[in-house]
């Protein structure tokens, strides 16, 4: 580990020295590239250089420690050691967790998904729930939303809408997002005040570039017809819906929320380019192994993740055990500590994984 720490801050220093370069400078590209690139590693060194301080007093303690009669001496250099071992093992078990490899993913732009499940209307208004929760999630973290497509319902929320979450990270955020998720409460429909149990499921694609999925345009079966619901009249009386349909995976992508029916096509190519992918890549997560598998943010989409319980005011994630009295908050878009508890959840699974994998 600490060879590859060094190796981390020699790189860091030289990054830091290229940005000094006016050739560097004077390119846009190269310059937001090496700040990028320094910008990732910079937590690692700090971590690092604080953990070789502590290493460095401790081993001045320790040298005092033999080298010293003086009672008093002694006493306060005992008390230091043992405060600066426990930091140490802070420290280590830090690095541990920086140093795994990042999901190439993580940086991404995210399409997310919404669609009503169990609960007919009820689960509809759920729906329009959670995207009002990513929605403020994504205004409190500086990222731009753009409904790609949705298909809203008379008495309000959605029986499925898709967007795209723009922004350096969203990806990595909202992939723990993924799952079912359940509420329970008295639906403005129930006349006796009974709690009723509706769900929705989330899937979220980190979007895919024309690079990383070459689709062949006669692999595309493209058709266009007239939209229906909300949208008023230049909406429904034009042909500018666009049903895509992929012909070797038979995915199908319709959008119509535009009055063009170029953007529409443009926004269903969008979701079509990073469905293909989460396929391409399900294909190599598939060769892992099952305790890799097991990690939070890949699992099975069709399983319950969370609970937002009304009558209680509760929240509770099911993959960690993690239970929040802050109903509220949560869905005004505070997720950051859950999103925190799952990726450090995440972390900590691969380091057994990898100790598993060590000893076996």
């Amino acid at each position: 580990m600490i060879d590859k720490l060094n190796d981390i801050e020699k790189r860091y220093e030289e990054l830091g020295e290229q940005l000094a370069d006016p050739n560097i400078v004077s390119d846009p590209r190269k310059l937001r590239d090496i700040s990028k690139e320094r910008s990732d590693l910079e937590e690692i060194v700090n971590v690092y250089r604080e953990y070789k301080d502590v290493l460095r007093t401790l081993e001045e303690d320790r040298r005092l420690l033999d080298e010293t009669d003086d009672p008093e001496l002694r006493e306060m250099a005992e008390a230091e050691i043992e405060e600066l071992e426990e930091k140490q093992e802070q420290l280590e078990e830090r690095l541990k967790l920086l140093l795994i490899p990042k999901d190439p993913n993580d940086s991404r732009n995210a399409i997310l998904e919404i669609r009503a499940g169990t609960g007919g209307d009820e689960a509809g208004l759920f729906a329009g729930d959670l995207f009002r929760m990513y929605s403020r999630y994504a205004e409190r973290k500086g990222w731009k939303v753009e409904v790609l497509s949705s298909n809203p319902q008379g008495i309000g929320g959605f029986k499925e809408i898709i967007a795209m979450i723009s922004g350096d990270g969203a990806y990595g955020r909202l992939k723990y997002e993924a799952g079912v998720h359940r509420v329970q409460r008295i639906p403005v429909t129930e006349q006796s005040g009974r709690i009723h149990t509706s769900a929705a499921s989330v899937a979220v694609l980190p979007e895919a570039e024309e690079v990383d999925i070459d689709i062949d345009p006669n692999d595309l079966r493209i058709d266009v017809f007239r939209s229906s619901g909300p949208g008023g009249q230049s909406v429904n009386t034009t042909d500018s819906a666009v049903r895509i349909t992929h012909i070797p995976t038979g995915l199908v992508v319709t959008c119509q929320d535009e009055k063009s029916q170029h953007k529409n096509k443009a926004k269903a190519l969008k979701v079509l380019r990073s469905r293909l992918l989460e396929m391409k890549q399900e294909e190599e997560r598939k060769k892992l192994t099952d305790a890799r598998r097991k990690m939070v943010s890949t699992g099975d989409r069709s399983a319950k993740i969370r609970t937002y319980n009304f009558p209680q005011g509760r929240v509770t994630d099911h993959r960690i055990g993690l239970t929040l009295y802050q109903l509220e908050d949560v869905l005004d878009g505070d997720l950051d500590f859950i999103i925190d508890k799952l990726a450090t959840e995440e972390k900590e699974s691969y380091l057994k994984a990898e100790a598993g994998e060590a000893v076996s």
